[in-house]
């Protein structure tokens, strides 16, 4: 607990303006996370808080980059981050996650932690596909799509005007009465 006590911001008394904290961890910080998505990595981040009556606005700057294994050859590599968040937290008079950006924090709050915030921020940077930078290059020569000399573009006006004219030749004679009513022919 005492690497994420660095992420502890107090808010209680603060004046209603802009503050500006300055946070940087490494490998210790996601030790103690107690996650399986990120074992090693080092980060800063540049935290801005907007305080007001009514709610806090914190925007997050973070750069650094974390040690992936790579899905394809199981080596480890280093991925970069530079990730620019947001998170809004407004008083009321219980804790709720209204949406991934609103939070609702009780007014009688002395204190918020950004860990949680960062690592979220950071897990959802990382890509889907862990490929190694090696390997990437060759995953973009094997996309099928650039294989191919040009875009295949299918027209389906040409099927609807056949569909159209076959329609029109087998046409129940018992619709032809409403048709004539209709002002078609």
């Amino acid at each position: 607990m005492k690497e994420l006590s660095k992420y502890n911001i107090d808010i209680y008394g603060l004046e209603d303006k802009q503050y500006a904290y300055e946070m940087e961890s490494g490998d210790a910080f996601f030790e103690e996370l107690e996650q399986d998505l990120i074992e090693f990595g080092h980060f800063k981040t540049h935290v801005v808080l907007n305080k007001s009556a009514t709610m806090i606005q914190l925007n997050f700057h973070t750069v650094g980059s974390v040690t992936l294994t790579c899905d394809r050859s199981l080596e480890p590599f280093e991925e970069p981050i530079d990730q620019d968040d947001r998170i809004i937290l407004k008083f009321g008079d219980h804790n709720e996650e209204l949406t991934d950006e609103i939070e609702i924090i009780n007014r009688n709050t002395n204190r918020i932690n950004v860990a949680r915030y960062l690592f979220d921020f950071i897990a959802l940077a990382l890509p889907i596909k862990k490929i190694h930078p090696d390997l990437r290059d060759e995953e973009e020569e094997i996309d099928p799509l650039d294989e191919a000399d040009g875009i295949l573009v299918y027209s389906s006006e040409d099927v609807k005007r056949a569909d159209d004219e076959e329609e029109q030749e087998k046409i129940d004679p018992r619709w032809e009465a409403l048709k004539k009513l209709k002002g078609e022919n």
